[in-house]
C-alpha cells in the first residue's frame, strides 16, 4: 500500500513540474529541445502543448518542421491517428523541402494502418493507407522501410480482398448470383496474388455454368489454368473445359 501511495505520489509531482516549467525566458533551440526532452520522455500530453507553442512562437524558424514532424508524432504515441494524419498532411504540403517529409508521408500511411478497421467493417482507411505508403514508395523507391512498406501494402490488400470474398459469399448464399459473380470477380482480378483469388475464380466460373453462361466461364476457366496452374483446382478445370468445349 506504501510503496503504491510512493509512486503515486512521484508521478503527481512530475506531473506538476511538466506542467510547472517557464518556457518564457527560454530560447528557441532550448525551448525545442525541452519539448524533445518531454517527447523522448513518452510524456506525449505536455510534449504536445510545447510543440503547438514553438509552431505558434516561431513561424517559419530552424525548428519549425522539426516541431511540426514531432507533433504528429505526439498524436500518434497518443493513439490520435486522425489528428496525427492531419499534421504530418501539413508538413508535407507547406514544408515541401523538409527533411522531414519523406519519413513524414511514412507516418501518414501508419497513421491510416492503425485506423484500419477488420474485414467486416468499411475499408476507407485501409484504402487510404494502401494509396499513402504507395506513394511513399513512389516518391521515395530508395528509401530503406520501402521493403516494410510493400509488406504492409500486401497485408492490407488481403484485408480488402477477404472483404471482397465474404461479400460474394453471402450474395451466393442468398442465391443472388450476378452480385455473387461480379464480386467473385474483383476479388480474382483486383487481387490475382491473394491467397482468395483462385478459389473466388472456381467459384465464378461454377455459377457462370450455372447460368449457361458458357463462353464466359470457359475465358476464365483458360485465365484461371495460366495463372494458377499448379493449384487443386486446376485438374477439375481442365476436365470441365473439355466437356464445354465438346
Amino acid at each position: 500500500m506504501l510503496r503504491h501511495l510512493f509512486i503515486l505520489t512521484l508521478v503527481l509531482i512530475i506531473a506538476a513540474c511538466s506542467a510547472d516549467v517557464n518556457t518564457a525566458r527560454m530560447t528557441m533551440t532550448e525551448h525545442f529541445d525541452y519539448a524533445m526532452s518531454l517527447y523522448q520522455d513518452e510524456d506525449y500530453q505536455y510534449a504536445m502543448k510545447e510543440f503547438q507553442a514553438i509552431l505558434v512562437q516561431y513561424p517559419g524558424s530552424a525548428v519549425n518542421d522539426d516541431a511540426q514532424y514531432y507533433l504528429g508524432m505526439t498524436y500518434f504515441g497518443r493513439k490520435q491517428y486522425l489528428l496525427a494524419v492531419y499534421e504530418f498532411s501539413k508538413l508535407i504540403r507547406d514544408i515541401p523541402a523538409s527533411v522531414f517529409v519523406p519519413q513524414s508521408q511514412l507516418m501518414l500511411a501508419e497513421s491510416y494502418y492503425e485506423l484500419s478497421p477488420p474485414s467486416t467493417l468499411e475499408q476507407e482507411y485501409t484504402i487510404k493507407a494502401i494509396e499513402e505508403y504507395q506513394a511513399f514508395i513512389d516518391f521515395f523507391p530508395t528509401n530503406e522501410k520501402g521493403a516494410e512498406a510493400e509488406v504492409k501494402i500486401k497485408y492490407l490488400q488481403k484485408k480488402l480482398a477477404k472483404k471482397d470474398f465474404e461479400s460474394a459469399e453471402i450474395y451466393e448464399t442468398m442465391e443472388y448470383d450476378k452480385a455473387a459473380i461480379q464480386y467473385y470477380g474483383m476479388v480474382a482480378e483486383t487481387y490475382h496474388d491473394s491467397e482468395y483469388a483462385p478459389i473466388a475464380l472456381y467459384r465464378k466460373i461454377n455459377l457462370l455454368i450455372s447460368k449457361d453462361r458458357v463462353p464466359e466461364a470457359l475465358t476464365d476457366i483458360d485465365i484461371f489454368l495460366k495463372r494458377y496452374a499448379d493449384n487443386e483446382y486446376a485438374e477439375e478445370l481442365t476436365e470441365i473445359e473439355e466437356s464445354l468445349s465438346n
